[in-house]
Parts: C-alpha cells; structure tokens; sequence
C-alpha cells in the first residue's frame, strides 16, 4: 500500500529512498567492528577460490582443500607483517626525529629562497603550518589501528575458511532457489567470475608494483625500502589518488635523509613513471574492458569508506565500490548507476529519443 502511495508522489518517494540510504549509512558504520573482518575475509575469499579450485579438482576433499588454502593465506599475510614489523617499530621510534629534522630542512630551504630572491618567504611559508604533532599523531593513530585490527587476524581467517566451505554449496542453493530460472544463476555466476578476476588482477599488478617501488627505494638508499614497497602495494588498489599518497613517505625520506631536491624529484619521477605504466598500458590491456572509477568517484569513496571504516576500509575502498559497480552493471533497472561511476562515457552514446526517432 504505502509503495503505491509513493509511486504517485514522486517527491515523497525520494525523501523516502533518501532516509533508507542515511539508514544504511549509518548502519555500516555502527556494525563496523563486523562488517570490516567480514569485507576482508571475501576479499582474501575471492582471491582464494582458484587455489581451492585447483586442490578441489585434483581430487583433494574440499575439508582439507579448505584447510590447506587458509594456510597459505595464514603463510603469505604472516610473511607480510614479518616483514614489515622491523620497519613500522623503526618508525615509531624515529617519527619524532624525522619530524624535527623535516623542520630544520625548511628552514634551511626558506633560508636559500629568502637569500636569493630577497623576500621575506618565512613569513608566509613556515612548517608550522602543517602541525609536526599532528602529523605524529595521525602516522601514530594509523599505525595503531592496522595493528589493533591485527589481532583479530584470526577471526577474519576464520570467517574466510566458511566462506571458502560454503563456496561449493552456493550454486546447489542458487539452483534450487532459482528453479528453471537459470537466467539469474548465469548472471550470479558473470558477477562472481568479474569480481573475482579484477581482485585477482589487481592484486597480482599491485603486488609487481610493489616489489618495482621498493627495489627503486632500495636502490636510491631511502631508509625502509620493504615498508615503502608495501605500502606501494597497498595503495595501488586506490587508482590514481593511491599512487600519490604511496609516493609522499618516499619523497619525505628523501627530503629528509639528503635535503637535495634533485633525489626527492627523482624519487617522485620513479613512481611517476612505475604508475603510469602500470595503470595506463598493463592493467587496462590485462583485464580487457574498463572496470576503472571516476577520478570524483575514487575521491569520494575513499572518503566514505575511511569515515565508516577507518584505514582498512580506506584501503578496500575502491575494490568494495568496484564490486558494488559490477552489481549494478548486472542489474538491468540499476545499470545507469553503474555508468554514472564508470571513469568515461558508455560506448553507446546514442540517446534513448534519437534511437527510437532512427527505429521509426
């Protein structure tokens, strides 16, 4: 009843579907402690049904392919921190330090610009202006975060192995639930095998972006090369905006071990050069059609999922819209949703009057 009613009151109906959407909102950020381990558990999920796969149809039974492919990811992710512990302790040791050393190589530059165009530049650019113990606090806060939601690991792998147990079921569900409407399971199944093919690609070229920046790092002496190199891994899954924020330590850590700006504009011009690479020719020709964002909707999902999220949700910002996009491509009265957060035109750009006026 109350649906018919707003069927005939277009302006009503928007206000209703408007509170649905700050209901949800809201929801995810409340139900955050939950929903977060349940995001990262399908996304390590998705990533890990070809290895399972694989084990399944080498007559491996699915219990122990389940259990062997939760390993590999407990195997693989405990290298990661192994690997990055060092470092991030480093860090936070220093942090301080390079603060306060970052001050002094401003004011050393201010000091050069004053002395050679003979105005008064310190007045207006000061380091000041960006708060040394708010950058602590905040590099400190993030840090934290990561390594607070580190001890639940073993709730997310746990939730991933019953995804992984339950993979095999879901279609014998969706088959019965569905009936003869085998329409609906190809399209479920076109969902599954495009969400999983872009994580898979994304990952595989994040983690090749990672292991360049990080030989580059190491190569230009930067302190922390394998912490540099996984946050360039990490940061690649956030197209055009990550590439930028990945290459911000890097260019500090050059400013502030060798104050020259020729290697902190080389540094820069390594990733410059390693993003555009990667994100203009590999992956585009590598996944075969765009499943790229707009610039705008990039920017305003990161916002959003790091608000209700936090840093990890920041991070699974663009893979979680991504899949919300592949959803609404497959639903046909959502489809204009997914072209207006497509980063370029549809292909057919014909408007809906011109085709029909052609057909009559």
């Amino acid at each position: 009843m109350i649906f018919n009613e707003l069927e005939k009151k277009p302006g009503a109906r928007f206000l209703f579907i408007l509170a649905c959407l700050v209901v949800i909102v809201y929801g995810l950020q409340f139900a955050a402690p939950i929903l977060l381990p349940s995001a990262l558990a399908l996304f390590l999920a998705v990533l890990s049904l070809p290895v399972m796969a694989w084990l399944v149809n080498h007559r491996i039974p699915s219990g122990l392919a389940t259990l062997i492919t939760v390993l590999v990811n407990v195997a693989v992710i405990g290298l990661f921190i192994l690997l990055a512990s060092p470092s991030v302790a480093e860090l936070q040791n220093n942090l301080d330090q390079y603060v306060l050393d970052l001050q002094e190589r401003w004011s050393q530059w201010m000091t050069w610009l004053e002395n050679s165009t003979g105005f008064e530049i310190s007045d207006y650019l000061t380091v000041s202006i960006i708060d040394p113990g708010a950058v602590v606090d905040i590099a400190r806060g993030t840090i934290g975060r990561i390594a607070q939601f580190l001890s639940t690991t073993f709730v997310v792998f746990l939730i991933m192995a019953f995804m992984l147990s339950e993979a095999t079921v879901f279609p014998k569900k969706f088959r019965y639930i569905l009936g003869v409407r085998g329409g609906d399971e190809d399209r479920f199944t076109k969902i599954a095998t495009e969400i999983q093919s872009y994580l898979g690609i994304k990952t595989v070229v994040s983690l090749a972006t990672g292991l360049v920046l990080g030989i580059w790092a190491y190569v230009l002496d930067l302190d922390f090369p394998v912490l540099l190199g996984m946050i360039a891994f990490l940061l690649n899954y956030i197209p055009t905006v990550g590439s930028i924020i990945a290459a911000i330590p890097a260019v500090l850590l050059s400013v502030i071990k060798f104050g020259a700006f020729p290697h902190a504009i080389f540094v820069a011009g390594g990733y410059i050069a390693v993003n555009t690479v990667v994100g203009n020719i590999i992956e585009p020709r590598w996944m075969g059609r765009s499943l790229g964002l707009s610039t705008l909707v990039v920017i305003l999902s990161l916002l959003f999922w790091g608000w209700a999220w936090g840093p990890l949700g920041a991070l699974l910002s663009v893979p979680l819209t991504v899949g919300v996009k592949i959803l609404l491509e497959n639903t046909e009265d959502l489809r204009w949703a997914a072209i207006l957060l497509d980063k370029g035109p549809p292909l057919d750009t014909t408007p809906a009057s011109d085709s029909v006026r052609a057909d009559i």
